[in-house]
């Protein structure tokens, strides 16, 4: 038998002014995108900013529907739009700001686990990692080394070869 830890270290800051400039202006962008955010349903309104490698920011926001499993996350949203719009250029950074509204909490939230799952694989096809800032309302940001790091085990296309 072998037993083997798997988990990894993330940094956590007390509030925005903590970060350099480019990632505060991130994380603005990201908080803008969450007012864009169609939530009747949750009331939690998020927001992603996509930073790419070209220096283009990419933006998404979670998009709720009466039938819930036809939404789709601010991630993903953001995610997909910039595979789209720069197909075979590497994402570097993803922002993720959530407002969950009347929430008493101010802790950031990570990504779903179809969120993980999807961004995994562009993490996989670029071969190199994807950074995450998380926050919510102007509190803590946590700062998460790659997606491989959030899903440890992941299924990709290795799997399937």
């Amino acid at each position: 038998m072998e037993r083997k830890h798997i988990g990894f270290e993330m940094l956590i800051y007390p509030d925005r002014q903590a970060l350099t400039e480019a990632d505060r202006e991130l994380l603005a962008q990201a908080e803008q995108a969450a007012r864009s955010a169609y939530a009747p349903y949750s009331r939690f309104r998020v927001g992603a900013a996509v930073r790419m490698d070209n220096g283009e920011v990419v933006l998404g926001s979670n998009q709720e529907n009466a039938s819930f499993p036809s939404g789709l996350c601010a991630e993903r949203v953001a995610v997909f739009q910039a595979g789209a719009r720069y197909p075979g250029v590497a994402i570097r950074c993803i922002a993720i700001h959530v407002n969950p509204e009347g929430a008493q909490d101010d802790e950031p939230a990570a990504p779903c686990g179809n969120c993980r799952q999807s961004i995994h694989e562009y993490e996989f096809r670029q071969q190199s990692p994807i950074r995450y800032l998380l926050q919510a309302s102007g509190g803590r940001v946590f700062e998460c080394p790659s997606t491989a790091a959030l899903l440890p085990l992941g299924f990709g296309p290795n799997a399937l070869l």
